[in-house]
């Protein structure tokens, strides 16, 4: 289990990791920057849950602060990437930009870094009220809703993009369970593999639109 569940995360991290990079190599306008930088803060804010946890395999050392500041780290470096994938979807479609839907956007944003930033997440003890877990994830769930409802209104004018808003939803259909209720039902965890597996489907599709576009 812990072989095959390491080899996986270091898989998903040096292929987030080395796709944004790419994508930033590729293409150094505001859509390739916006896409790259999306792409290298899912997989090194990724990195700082998933080192801990595979280093907690192999070496008789105490994680836990490592391990609840991780989940700290990643919490909101989501939250940021649903928020440039927002904003990148004004970029692709050439739509001009809702000022109210941003205004909601940045400040769900807000409200769910600030949720988790409060001590009652019990970060350092890697052991986080289920009570939290769900308050914490609502506004996080409002704006990922926001971002499938924007990829399914211009799901046939982009080959590339036709399943991201499928994408989205399948991840997050994946994650709420385990953001609820993982700390009581510890088997739900095993649902963060699709749910990795649906951001390297999503990588793949923002690395393979890099490769048609052309730098000016």
């Amino acid at each position: 289990m812990k072989y095959g569940e390491s080899t996986f995360d270091i898989i998903y991290l040096v292929f987030a990791i080395v796709l944004g990079i790419c994508i930033l190599k590729r293409r150094r306008d505001e859509i390739g920057k916006r896409m790259g930088a999306a792409v290298l803060i899912l997989g090194c804010g990724d990195a700082f849950h998933l080192i801990p946890r595979i280093l907690n395999y192999f070496l008789s050392r105490d994680f836990t602060a490592w391990l609840g500041i991780g989940k700290l780290v990643t919490s909101i470096t989501m939250t940021v990437f649903y928020v440039l994938l927002y904003h990148l979807w004004f970029r692709i479609y050439g739509e001009k930009e809702d000022h109210k839907l941003s205004m909601l956007v940045y400040g769900l944003a807000a409200l769910r870094i600030v949720l988790c930033l409060l001590p009652q997440n019990r970060w350092l003890q890697n052991d986080s009220p289920m009570l939290w877990g769900i308050l914490r994830n609502l506004p996080f769930v409002a704006l990922g809703c926001i971002d499938v409802y924007l990829f399914y209104r211009k799901r046939m004018e982009n080959h590339n993009f036709r399943n991201v808003w499928i994408l989205i939803t399948l991840s997050f259909l994946f994650y709420i369970p385990v953001a609820a209720a993982a700390g009581v039902v510890p088997m739900l965890g095993m649902l963060m593999l699709p749910k990795t597996v649906c951001y390297m489907v999503l990588i793949w599709i923002l690395f393979r639109e890099s490769k048609g576009m052309v730098n000016p």
